[in-house]
C-alpha cells in the first residue's frame, strides 16, 4: 500500500487568511472573524444570552439569513430592516418586528456583552467582565499590550496572548469599525474597580439568604467595591 504525502495547508481554503498554530493544540485555526466559515456559529454565539442577548436569533433564522445572502458577518445584522426579515420564509410580520426591535435594543449593552460574542479563543463571559471594567472600552482594550491584560487577577498570559492574536488580525478591526459605525455600543457601562478600591484583592463566597439585597445586588456592590465574587468555598477565600 502506497503512502501520499499531504502538505499542510498554510491559508484558510473559506477566506484565504493565514492559518495559526496554538501552542496547546496539535489543529491549525483561522481566526478571521469574517471568515465565512466561522459565521454561522460564530451568530448564534453572538445572539446567544450571555452575549448579545439578541432573542429570537437562534440558530433556524441565521441559517435563513445566510441562504438569503442578508448577512455576511455579524455586523450585518444592525443592518437589516423589518422588510428584510420578512423575506425569510416562516417569519411573519409581528416575529419580524419583535427580532428587529431585539436587534436594535442590544446595540446599547454593556461592551463586555459584545467582547464575550466576538467569540474569542479563551475569553469567556467573566473574563469579558474583568477585562472592560479595566480597559473601560473594546478599542482601549485593542490597543493594550500583553503585559498589561496578563496583570490582571485571574486573567493572565494565555488569555493575554489570545486576544494580542485577535486583534492584530485586520478582519477584527474592520469588524470594529462595522459594529461603531452601525451604532452598537464599545464601552463599558457596568462599576469599574479602582485600583485601591476597599476590597480590592480579597475573595468574597456568597452563601444563604441575604437580608436587604438579593445575590446579584450584592455580588454587583461587591465586585464594585474590588473583591473577586465565587460561588464555592476554598481556602483562596477571604470571606463568607
Amino acid at each position: 500500500m502506497s503512502e501520499e504525502k499531504l502538505d499542510i495547508p498554510t491559508n484558510c481554503p473559506s477566506c484565504d487568511s493565514k492559518l495559526l498554530h496554538f501552542e496547546d493544540e496539535v489543529a491549525l485555526r483561522c481566526i478571521n472573524p469574517r471568515c465565512p466559515a466561522q459565521i454561522k456559529e460564530g451568530l448564534t454565539h453572538f445572539a446567544s444570552r450571555d452575549a448579545m442577548n439578541i432573542s429570537g436569533l437562534g440558530p433556524s433564522i441565521v441559517k435563513k439569513l445566510f441562504a438569503a445572502d442578508l448577512v455576511k458577518d455579524v455586523a450585518d445584522i444592525y443592518h437589516l430592516t423589518v422588510e428584510d426579515l420578512l423575506l425569510l420564509d416562516g417569519i411573519k410580520e409581528k416575529s419580524a418586528q419583535k427580532l428587529y426591535q431585539a436587534i436594535q435594543a442590544s446595540k446599547e449593552n454593556s461592551a463586555e456583552k459584545l467582547l464575550f460574542g466576538l467569540g474569542i479563543r479563551h475569553v469567556g463571559s467573566k473574563a469579558s467582565q474583568l477585562l472592560l471594567q479595566n480597559f473601560h472600552s473594546i478599542e482601549s482594550l485593542a490597543q493594550a499590550n500583553p503585559e498589561e491584560i496578563a496583570s490582571i487577577e485571574s486573567l493572565g498570559s494565555v488569555i493575554a496572548q489570545s486576544l494580542q492574536t485577535y486583534f492584530a488580525t485586520e478582519g477584527s478591526e474592520i469588524l470594529l469599525r462595522e459594529l461603531k459605525e452601525s451604532g452598537v455600543n464599545l464601552d463599558y457601562k457596568g462599576q469599574t474597580v479602582a485600583a485601591n478600591a476597599a476590597l480590592s484583592g480579597l475573595t468574597v463566597v456568597l452563601t444563604g439568604k441575604l437580608e436587604r439585597l438579593n445575590r446579584s445586588e450584592a455580588k454587583n456592590k461587591l465586585e464594585s467595591l474590588g473583591a473577586k465574587v465565587t460561588g464555592s468555598v476554598s481556602k483562596k477565600q477571604t470571606l463568607l
